[in-house]
């Protein structure tokens, strides 16, 4: 009997091994097939502005851009998937911008879209809508919030009237001396003229008066008879709805001319590239703020040099544009992580609008989304270029 015993127990202690074995292989093996099902390539595209109108701008913030998702691949991309930007500089050519939208949706199967100009942005947004393809475009343009014509597109800081309305705002609480007198200078472009119509409503309805209007192109090198045309005006201040290189022109002339009017400039205006084109004649010009500069010393500015540092660079390498397309980049990123199917336009828009008061380390105002709204932030900052640099004199603030 004893020795039957023990050769049961050996029977049985041997059939527990290889269930043991058996059951551990299935442990091990299931969930790697689970990884392996789980990890792919998450397609988004990009359009580029490099060497188009506002080239000047666009370049840093495309560099951003890629930068960003570089950086996120390197931790492993995101929920498994890594992330593939497929991008081309479309020379702010709305056809083009058209062309590669098709590229992109069409043969590349993208998931989301980083776009660029208002005038693109808004002719793309019914294909955008149909196609279900989160846009997040670098134009901030007050028409892509509406989200019955444009319920893919979002906006990832204040819209251009938003920024207009905080500056008239701003100006009225400010102004000394009477009712203050308030010129407009933008280019013939739909970015040029996207914030004015507003700019101009909303001055009326707080008390500020426009006095003059002055169309400047975004390339141009002169812009002394437009602004000897609102010399005689008299305005207290000049809002500018355009980039540095047009920018740089009004501040020269400007100061030839002897204009001691207050320059203001929107968003596109603002940043590093504007100073050695403008040289001193910056001196004084007040730029709204949407995104933080490389020099402030803010906590979200620690994964940006974390990702420079791997390539051998230094924040004193970038611009403010380079951060904002660092920003535009994450706060997409951010969506996808919320998805529960990151591989679909449809995924990542509900994911978009989990994001309830993003928190993007000072980086920009913090973002929120939801099914309703798609206009992530109506909240400024203002700089002022004094010796040389842009030095923020004001928190976060809407009209």
């Amino acid at each position: 009997m004893k020795k039957k015993g023990a050769l049961f127990a050996t029977l049985l202690l041997g059939a527990s091994m290889l269930f043991g074995c058996s059951g551990g292989d299935k442990t091990t093996t299931e969930p790697a097939k689970e990884t392996e099902k789980e990890q792919g390539t998450i397609k988004i595209g990009a359009l580029f502005d490099i060497t188009g109108a506002t080239g000047d701008v666009g370049t840093p913030y495309a560099e951003g851009e890629k930068a960003y998702i570089e950086y996120i691949n390197s931790k492993g991309g995101v929920n498994g998937y890594k992330i593939e930007l497929v991008g081309q500089d479309y020379a702010y050519k709305i056809p083009e911008a058209q062309k590669l939208y098709q590229k992109y949706k069409s043969s590349d199967k993208v998931a989301a879209v980083l776009g660029w100009g208002t005038a693109d942005t808004e002719a793309l947004r019914q294909q955008v809508a149909a196609d279900k393809l989160p846009f997040f475009s670098a134009s901030y343009s007050e028409n892509l919030k509406n989200i019955k014509e444009s319920p893919y597109n979002f906006l990832t800081a204040a819209s251009y009237s938003d920024q207009a309305r905080s500056v008239l705002r701003w100006i009225k609480e400010n102004h000394t001396g009477g009712t203050p007198k308030v010129a407009l200078i933008y280019n013939d472009t739909a970015f040029g003229k996207s914030p004015i119509q507003d700019a101009k409503d909303f001055a009326k309805e707080i008390g500020v008066e426009i006095v003059d209007e002055q169309i400047v192109d975004l390339k141009a090198l002169d812009a002394t008879s437009q602004l000897l045309n609102m010399k005689k005006k008299a305005p207290d201040y000049a809002i500018i709805q355009q980039t540095w290189g047009a920018t740089a022109t009004i501040l020269k002339d400007a100061k030839k001319l002897g204009i001691e009017t207050q320059f203001i400039g929107l968003n596109w205006t603002t940043g590093e590239g504007l100073l050695p084109i403008a040289g001193d004649a910056a001196e004084g010009f007040i730029g709204v703020v949407t995104h933080a500069f490389p020099y402030e010393d803010l906590p979200g500015m620690a994964e940006v040099k974390e990702y420079l540092a791997s390539k051998g660079e230094k924040l004193e390498d970038k611009n403010q544009k380079f951060i904002q397309g660092w920003v535009t980049a994450k706060i997409l990123i951010e969506g996808i992580k919320q998805a529960d199917d990151p591989t679909t336009g449809e995924g990542i828009r509900q994911g978009l609008e989990k994001l309830k008061d993003l928190d993007l380390g000072g980086l920009a105002a913090p973002v929120t989304f939801t099914a309703d709204n798609h206009a992530g932030t109506n909240q400024i900052r203002l700089a002022k270029v004094e010796n040389g640099q842009f030095k923020v004199f004001t928190d976060y603030f809407g009209y």
